[in-house]
C-alpha cells in the first residue's frame, strides 16, 4: 500500500543559514533591550496615601492618569518603529540569502534560464508594503516542481513569439504534464483558433448535440472530425471511452438504470435519493470522458466539473461544446478545490489498478478532503485483479475513513468469458463528525 512514510521532513534551508540566524538573534536582543529601556525610563509613580489627604490623593491620581496616557502613546510609537525595523531586517535577510545561496538545491534550475522561461518562473518582486500582509516580498508563479527536471523540454515549450500564435504543441505539453510538470508555466501567446468557428448550440439542446467540427483545432489528433471519432472501431481503439463521442449510442442510457441490491450499476436518481432533496448541488467527475455524467447531473440541477485529458481526442473541447465545464488535469494533480466544499465526487474506470498504489491513495485522501461532511464519493466500476481487491484496495478504501452506503463487487465478463478481473462499485459517505 502507499501509506508508508517514505520521506523525511526537512526544515527549509533559510532556517539553517548561520547569517540569517545571527541576524534574527540580533533583532530579538534589540527588541528586548528597547523594551527594557522603556520600562525603566517610564516607571509609573504610585500615589502616596495619607489619612485625611484626599486633595493630595486626587492630584496624584490625575498625574498618574496623565502619565499613563503619555506612556501609551509612546508605546504605540515604539511598536511602529519595531515593526518597521522588522520589515527592513526581513528584506535584508532575503537579499543576503539570495547573495550567499540561502536556497535549497532543489529550488534551482539545472542550468541558466533566460527569455520567456525566466520571466515565467519568476520570482517577481511585490510592491513595497504588501510583504507585511502576505508574509513574503516575492510572488512565485505556480509551476510544477518536476518542470526543473525537464528544462530543455520546458525551454522548448516556452519558445514562441510574444503576442503571436502559440505553437501547435498540445501533445508535447500534455506529455510534460504527465511527467509531473503540472501546472505548466503560463505563456504570452494566443492559442490557435478553429477555422470557421460557429456559436455553440444553446442549452439544454447542446447537452445531447454533437458539436460542429469547426469547434476544434484537429492538429493534435489522428481523427480530423467527430464522424471519425464516433465511427472508430474497437480493434483500433482499445480503451473504455472508444464510443463515448456517440451521444446517440450507449452514452444516451448511461446511469439511468439501477441494477439494484448487489448490482454494479448505480442509477443517478437512486444515488441522489440518499441525500435530502436539493442538497447535492456541486461536484466533480474524475476522468469524465466526454461529459455525459455531468450532462445527466445538469438535467437534475447539479453542477459537475469534469476532469479529463485529451488522449487522442478533443475531450475538453467536446465537454465545453455541450455547455459543461472541463478541467484539464491528470489523476496525479491535487484537486483545485477548497476543503469541505463539494457535495459529490464521481469516477468511473479511471481510478483503478492502472494508477500506482501510492498515487491512488493520495487521490482518495484528496477526494475525502474536498468533500463536505456528508458528501458522496461514487466509485463506479473500479477494476483490478482478484488477488488485488482484498489484499490491497479494500483495506486502502477502508483506511480512508468513508462510511459505506452501497458496496458491490463482481467478476469482469469480456465477450462471454469470465476473467480473474473484478469490478467494484461503491457509494461512500464522508462522515459528518
Amino acid at each position: 500500500m502507499g501509506g508508508s512514510n517514505e520521506y523525511e521532513y526537512k526544515k527549509p534551508s533559510r532556517l539553517q543559514n548561520p547569517t540569517r540566524s545571527k541576524l534574527k538573534i540580533l533583532l530579538l536582543l534589540l527588541s528586548t533591550n528597547l523594551f527594557s529601556i522603556y520600562l525603566f525610563s517610564h516607571g509609573i509613580k504610585l500615589p502616596a496615601v495619607f489619612i485625611g489627604g484626599s486633595d493630595v490623593l486626587l492630584q496624584e491620581l490625575n498625574s498618574t492618569q496623565s502619565q499613563l496616557s503619555h506612556s501609551r502613546a509612546e508605546l504605540a510609537q515604539l511598536h511602529r518603529h519595531l515593526s518597521t525595523a522588522e520589515d527592513l531586517l526581513e528584506t535584508l535577510l532575503s537579499e543576503l540569502g539570495r547573495k550567499f545561496g540561502d536556497h535549497n538545491a532543489d529550488d534551482k534550475w539545472p542550468g541558466e534560464i533566460d527569455g520567456e522561461l525566466k520571466l515565467a518562473v519568476g520570482p517577481h518582486k511585490l510592491p513595497l508594503g504588501y510583504n507585511h500582509n502576505l508574509g513574503t516580498d516575492e510572488l512565485f508563479p505556480t509551476l510544477g516542481a518536476a518542470c526543473r527536471r525537464f528544462q530543455p523540454e520546458v525551454a522548448n515549450y516556452m519558445t514562441y513569439k510574444v503576442g503571436g500564435e502559440c505553437p501547435s504543441d498540445e501533445v508535447f505539453a500534455q506529455r510534460l504534464m504527465l511527467k509531473g510538470c503540472e501546472p505548466l508555466p503560463r505563456r504570452r501567446c494566443h492559442p490557435k483558433s478553429p477555422k470557421g468557428y460557429v456559436e455553440p448550440a444553446p442549452l439544454p439542446g447542446s447537452l445531447w448535440a454533437t458539436p460542429p467540427d469547426s469547434s476544434v483545432v484537429w492538429d493534435a489528433y489522428t481523427c480530423k472530425n467527430y464522424t471519425c471519432l464516433i465511427n472508430r472501431g474497437l480493434k483500433k481503439w482499445n480503451y473504455d471511452c472508444n464510443d463515448c463521442f456517440d451521444l446517440k449510442g450507449r452514452e444516451k442510457s448511461r446511469w439511468l438504470v439501477d441494477s439494484g441490491s448487489g448490482g454494479l450499476d448505480f442509477g443517478i436518481d437512486s444515488v441522489l435519493a440518499t441525500r435530502p432533496r436539493g442538497t447535492v448541488r456541486i461536484g466533480l467527475d474524475i476522468g469524465g470522458g466526454s461529459g455525459t455524467f455531468a450532462a445527466r447531473m445538469r438535467e437534475r440541477n447539479v453542477t459537475v466539473v469534469s476532469s479529463t485529458m485529451n488522449f487522442d481526442g478533443p475531450f475538453n473541447s467536446f465537454i465545453a461544446s455541450r455547455g459543461l465545464v472541463p478541467l484539464h488535469i491528470s489523476v496525479a494533480h491535487r484537486l483545485p478545490f477548497f476543503d469541505n466544499t463539494l457535495d459529490i465526487v464521481h469516477s468511473m474506470h479511471v481510478l483503478s489498478n492502472w494508477v500506482p498504489a501510492a498515487t491512488l491513495e493520495f487521490a482518495l485522501f484528496d477526494i475525502y478532503r474536498v468533500l463536505r461532511p456528508g458528501g458522496l464519493f461514487w466509485l463506479d466500476h473500479f477494476f483490478c485483479t482478484g488477488d488485488q481487491l482484498n489484499a490491497t484496495y479494500v483495506p486502502m478504501l477502508e483506511g480512508i475513513g468513508f462510511n459505506k452506503l452501497r458496496w458491490a463487487t463482481g467478476r469482469k465478463v469480456d465477450r462471454g468469458a469470465v476473467k480473474n478481473e473484478w469490478y467494484l462499485s461503491a457509494l461512500l459517505e464522508k462522515p459528518i463528525t
